[in-house]
């Protein structure tokens, strides 16, 4: 709220309160302007009260405390912003209001910043009988939905103090749909488009129950297929009858594809192999454009989203270097907490959220090192200043951030030494828009956390891993201050962070952190080879953490496992590999029996504030179950969770900033303002919003989505902060998902090998025999074959190819006599292996980017 809130609006346009409710336009009861009119949750939000007035909800009404002695109505004053109104148009005003001593009041409708422009106001007397007053006016102005209309009592005039409660206020009228929840085109595609020889697939909402033909036509309106839908029936998460598409058969490249049934038109999409290639680039640059404490440089960004350098203590900033702990806690001392990113829309840096999401970039690095490319990740992938510094980027931007926690441990020497500060932001809300070089307010630490402090365990000891080879000194140091972190949080186990430290950033609040004292152990355990103990004796071992929610900042056991089995450092992994593929094969059966399919499922069918990022985790999962088994089910699941966030839902958005045919434009952030300010930019390409969010928790989305269906909770406003913020840590499962798929998108399934596998087994080994066949039209001057084991299979011998193993992923190369293999022909192949658990034959080869065909 800003003084802007309390000022007068002219010119007064009286109108009588009448008896009862005029006539009123068709729609106006299907959409309330005001929001919490009833008071029913207890809190004011989004109400404000000004200068002379203090409200507060009482027994169900909203009773304002009005100081007397003022000359005018508007010198005390309660209200709301961001009422929409459209010229033209009649709305029903109705509320309920009494008094301590009867005196006047005035219902004013209006402007709530200059010029300050009056719509109507009534005037009407309020007295200790409470009385229903119900009226009607026309509205000349237009103001958008959570735009600058404003709703306010005027209480104010009076030489006496008095209390005047107000209760069941409603203002409904207009015709229009409110902006950014427009009825959603029936066709519902991936917006950017599919990938040759993988699934394509699409969902139409019809209240037709029989099946309806469709038709694929390319981007010069020929058809080029057709076939017919496939009914689902009604779809809860959408509260629509859906039928799906599936034109899987049709490969051909080519740009501005369209779908159509009937005179029903998707947006355009392309096929191509390359079709989300650059999607790694852009999810990744986030971060970047997220830093604190350094400019963000036009020569990275371009000129729209250059800006100095926040928070470095240039006025009007008060500076990130020496930042006192609050005001209650009295520490005693200052940290230098500078750099770092910015967490989300706001300016705060909380270690739980920045802890997961570095660890998510250096784990994409970590994964595409044993199954991947991690050459799409190295040095010089990545407009940052540290490019071609001989380091892979992704790990100089997951760094970035590691300085940051590494400041926000307790120094030695003070109480609470190797702990970590929970989080860092402005003493009050940082108003939107604020750019960071703006900010002219105060900035504190919270309290230490356990949470925060095996955040800080966890992620050091994983960069000390990665880092060894490129910086000794660094990997030692984080290390160092992991194992400190570690330590402090075993001494000092129950600091929970106060669920009541929420005002001018999240309080995090995690009551529970077995999951983190887990993950910290995995990564120290990996990285050090000790605290084995730490991670059998967890009641977390064994793939315990994983389900059908997925994981995130307050839910981190499944991060040790993923480690764990990427790692095989000696532990058995067979439960967490189990348990990695029986979730994925949960979401997969959630996905197909749904409308709009995504790897996400909670107990009630809600969805909750960052779904989106849940989604994107279990598409994770689903790829590191295809990574674990090769099974192309795993693979089709992680691209189809790619579908939903880039089109294929309900609100037929692509979630995904500059990335579809109509992507999110107006997240939620302080600088990615353009909606509030035009000389401001929308989000860059690459930002993912938070996404539906059932439990309406703003009140731009109370006032837009009353009684919406789970998966269409949602709009593209900045003032949604409960649908359309963005973070880091959603966003590093989305750069997570999106470099695992622009990877696989340039190994599609092709014709032109078959492998043949067969194994025998005893107690402790297996022997296998491949025969590798070139079943395409042309020879192939040297090869190499790819598979992954699904167990504790480790190679011992191997002959006729040239063998090796990393953790479960295998590959033979050809021998020099046998490097060439024409159309037709085939080599055998074989090998030997230690084993002590259930062997299962790999469920898909590759040769040389070609997946074969199992025979």
């Amino acid at each position: 709220m800003v003084i802007d809130n309390w000022r007068v609006l002219l010119p007064a346009v009286l109108i009588a309160a009448v008896a009862v409710a005029p006539e009123a336009s068709s729609s106006a009861a299907e959409y309330e302007r005001i929001v919490n009119g009833d008071f029913s949750a207890g809190g004011v939000d989004p109400w404000w009260a000004g200068a002379n007035t203090r409200g507060s909800v009482t027994d169900g009404e909203y009773c304002v405390a009005v100081t007397g002695g003022t000359a005018n109505g508007y010198d005390a004053l309660s209200g709301q912003n961001g009422v929409p109104y459209e010229a033209g148009q009649s709305y029903t005003l109705k509320f309920d209001a009494r008094a301590t001593v009867a005196q006047p009041l005035s219902a004013v409708a209006g402007e709530a910043v200059d010029p300050y422009r009056q719509i109507a106001r009534t005037d009407v007397t309020v007295t200790p009988v409470k009385q229903t007053f119900t009226l009607t006016f026309q509205s000349a102005l237009d103001f958008p939905a959570a735009g600058n209309g404003q709703f306010a009592f005027w209480f104010g005039g009076q030489s006496f103090d008095n209390t005047v409660c107000v209760d069941n206020v409603s203002l409904v009228g207009g015709v229009l749909p409110p902006p950014g929840v427009e009825p959603a085109g029936p066709l519902r595609v991936n917006q950017v488009g599919y990938v040759p020889g993988l699934p394509k697939q699409a969902s139409l909402a019809t209240g037709s129950t029989t099946p309806l033909t469709w038709t694929l036509r390319d981007g010069t309106g020929a058809s080029v297929a057709t076939g017919q839908t496939t009914p689902k029936g009604h779809d809860a998460a959408s509260d629509e009858n859906v039928h799906a598409i599936d034109f899987s058969a049709y490969d051909r490249q080519g740009s501005g594809y369209t779908l159509s049934v009937g005179d029903d038109v998707s947006r355009p999409f392309d096929i191509s192999p390359t079709v989300m290639t650059r999607l790694r680039q852009d999810s990744l640059a986030f971060f970047y454009h997220q830093r604190s404490g350094t400019p963000i440089e036009a020569r990275y960004v371009g000129e729209d989203y250059a800006r100095p350098a926040g928070h470095a203590n240039v006025a009007p900033n008060q500076g990130d270097d020496e930042v006192p702990c609050r005001a209650d806690l009295d520490c005693g001392y200052t940290l230098d907490v500078r750099g770092g990113w910015y967490d989300a829309g706001d300016h705060g840096k909380y270690v739980v959220n920045g802890g997961i999401a570095a660890w998510q970039l250096q784990n994409t690095y970590e994964r595409a090192a044993l199954f991947g490319d991690k050459a799409a990740l190295g040095d010089g992938t990545l407009a940052i200043p540290e490019r071609s510094n001989g380091v892979p980027d992704v790990l100089d931007e997951a760094r970035w951030e590691l300085e940051f926690l590494l400041s926000m441990q307790v120094p030695d020497g003070r109480p609470l030494s190797g702990m970590a500060h929970h989080k860092i932001h402005d003493e009050q809300w940082t108003g939107l828009p604020t750019l960071p070089h703006q900010d002219a307010q105060p900035r504190r630490l919270s309290a230490p956390s356990t949470a925060a402090t095996l955040n800080l365990a966890a992620v050091a000891a994983q960069a000390s891993r990665l880092w060894a080879p490129y910086d000794a000194e660094f990997a030692a140091r984080a290390l160092s201050a992991g194992e400190k972190a570690y330590a402090a949080a075993k001494a000092h186990p129950g600091m929970i962070a106060d669920p009541n430290d929420g005002v001018g950033g999240g309080s995090y609040s995690d009551p529970t952190v077995t999951d983190e004292f887990y993950w910290a152990a995995a990564e120290l355990y990996v990285s050090t080879g000790r605290y084995r103990a730490d991670v059998t004796d967890s009641p977390l071992f064994g793939g315990k953490s994983f389900d059908a929610r997925g994981f995130d900042w307050g839910a981190t056991g499944a991060l040790g496992d993923i480690s764990l089995v990427l790692a095989s450092r000696g532990v058995s992994t067979e439960d967490i590999r189990s348990a990695i593929v029986t979730t994925a094969d949960a979401h997969l059966a959630n996905m197909a029996s749904a409308g709009h399919p995504a790897p996400y499922r909670t107990g009630d069918g809600g969805y909750e504030w960052g779904s989106n990022g849940l989604v994107a985790n279990n598409g994770m999962l689903l790829g590191l179950a295809y990574d674990l088994t090769r099974a192309a089910k795993y693979r089709n699941g992680a691209f189809a969770t790619m579908d939903y966030l880039l089109g294929r839902n309900p609100v037929d958005f692509s979630y995904v900033s500059g990335w579809g045919d109509r992507p999110v434009r107006n997240v939620h952030h302080r600088h990615w303002a353009n909606q509030k300010d035009p000389s401001l930019p929308t989000a860059p390409p690459g930002a993912l919003s938070g996404g539906p969010n059932s439990a309406l928790q703003d009140p731009v989305a109370q006032r837009l989505l009353p009684g919406c269906a789970p998966q269409r909770c949602w709009v593209d406003h900045i003032e949604a902060y409960s649908l359309n913020e963005v973070t880091v840590n959603w966003n590093s499962a989305f750069a997570w998902l999106s470099n695992w798929v622009a990877e696989h998108s340039a190994t599609a399934p092709a014709s032109g090998c078959q492998v043949t596998y067969t194994a025998s087994t005893w107690q402790t080994g297996l022997s296998a025999a491949l025969t590798v066949k070139n079943t395409g039209t042309t020879a192939w001057n040297g090869w190499a074959l790819t598979f992954a084991f699904g167990g504790e299979e480790r190679i011992t011998h191997g002959w006729s190819a040239a063998w090796s193993q990393t953790g479960a992923a295998v590959r033979a190369g050809n021998a020099s006599w046998n490097a060439v293999v024409a159309p037709g022909a085939s080599v055998s192949i074989g090998f030997n292996a230690n084993n002590t658990g259930a062997h299962r034959s790999p469920s898909e080869f590759m040769v040389d980017g070609r997946r074969c065909v199992s025979a």
